[in-house]
């Protein structure tokens, strides 16, 4: 790795160079059997929370088929396996916490989640820099990366709400391992405690998003996401968030999930209220900064990474998912969304806040002003440092051949070519 004017180069993305540690812990979870099947995730589940009603059974089917899917990437390691393992009995753990805290008070559905503002932009985009941005404005409501893992407490936990809090402490000591195991990732994408992150999380206690297309190549589970009608499941993650305001107050949310530029009709339908801002980018920069992160994060969990596999799988991907876009955008009525372009909000944060707030009928004063400067000012664009991305020394593929598929997007946003 060079780092040279805050740039990142990796010079060994396809041939890793793994440190000491790194290889000790993928040597040690190869001793370390994972068993990929329904009733072991939810056995462990109900081990960790002491509890056992899940609500209704169908996401059994969801999960049984994301296991399959992952169980079929044959080139995935043990360390990987074990990984995804976890997270499906943080999801299953998480969902039976939700259930009985439902059970114990109904009422929880009767709060309202009132005029939230969404960003619904490509990966790669700048959501996350824009979704942390407006959340720094005390007045809107958001999800911590280290609450979006564990929203809800185990029975022995009190939430406490802050540094100390259990959960809280779990996050850090996974941020910080991360850290050492991975440590460029941070500069193309944070995960710390404290940063804001996506509701999807949340939308996984009922086992149904895209979130699973990140951590493994799992084409069973994409067709299985993309025939199913995600209604229910975005209403599940809206009574989570119900819960989460039920539990701690707030009146205004600010939410963010590339998914939902491929689900506006249903975002809408769960969110008629909602103010929208789509994010656009280059598909072409968004696909080289995608697969650049995904094959960096796969030294670890990867017995081997594959260059074309990457690149053909997130064509395709962010191809569907700007087709369903444009299809449905321009098919909805205009005045809560808007269009926001990646080079626009590059070049003056403030100035796209201004737009949205007005798009939000949300006043932009001076109190939210110093609120948001001081998250820029503390938060400075490549504060770990800027990855540079290289899809054809790399991925052996030609940006120039590789634009020609997204040429129905072209047509519709003047996206800043900036590949």
């Amino acid at each position: 790795m060079d780092k040279i004017n805050n740039f990142i180069e990796i010079d060994d993305l396809l041939n890793p160079k793994l440190s000491k540690s790194q290889i000790e812990v993928i040597e040690m979870m190869n001793g370390v059997p994972v068993d990929l099947k329904e009733d072991a995730v939810l056995e462990a589940a109900q081990k960790c929370t002491g509890l056992t009603d899940f609500g209704d059974q169908g996401f059994k089917e969801r999960l049984r088929v994301q296991l399959l899917s992952v169980s079929e990437d044959q080139k995935l390691n043990n360390l990987g396996r074990a990984s995804i393992f976890a997270d499906c009995v943080r999801y299953a753990s998480n969902r039976l916490l939700f259930e009985d805290l439902l059970k114990r008070h109904p009422e929880i559905l009767n709060e309202k989640i009132a005029n939230p503002i969404i960003v619904a932009g490509l990966p790669r985009s700048g959501t996350t820099h824009l979704l942390n941005l407006l959340a720094s404005d005390k007045r809107l409501s958001s999800v911590p990366y280290w609450e979006s893992r564990e929203p809800l407490p185990l029975p022995h936990e009190k939430p406490k709400w802050d540094d100390s809090d259990p959960r809280y402490e779990r996050c850090q000591a996974a941020w910080e391992q991360q850290n050492v195991m991975l440590p460029l990732l941070k500069a193309m994408h944070e995960m710390s405690p404290d940063h804001v992150h996506e509701e999807l999380e949340l939308e996984n206690l009922d086992f149904s998003s895209y979130n699973l297309e990140w951590l493994a190549h799992v084409p069973r589970w994409r067709d299985y996401y993309y025939s199913h009608d995600q209604t229910p499941h975005y209403i599940y993650m809206k009574n989570v968030l119900k819960a989460l305001q039920w539990l701690r107050g707030g009146e205004r949310w600010i939410l963010k999930c590339p998914q939902h530029m491929e689900q506006l009709p249903v975002l809408l339908k769960t969110f008629p209220d909602a103010s929208v801002v789509l994010t656009h980018r280059d598909p072409v920069a968004v696909v080289a900064s995608i697969v650049t992160m995904l094959a960096y994060g796969q030294r670890l969990k990867y017995s081997q990474v594959d260059p074309k596999t990457l690149v053909e799988y997130w064509a395709d991907r962010i191809e569907r998912l700007l087709k369903e876009c444009v299809r449905d955008r321009f098919s909805l009525p205009d005045g809560k969304i808007m269009d926001l372009p990646f080079q626009e909000f590059m070049d003056d944060d403030l100035g796209a806040v201004k737009k949205i707030y007005q798009l939000a009928e949300l006043e932009f004063n001076e109190t939210s002003e110093l609120e948001l400067s001081a998250y820029l000012d503390n938060n400075p664009r490549g504060k770990y440092g800027r990855v540079a991305y290289h899809l054809e020394r790399d991925f052996g593929v030609s940006p120039v051949d590789l634009q020609e598929r997204f040429l129905f997007y072209y047509k519709h946003y003047q996206v800043k070519e900036i590949y």
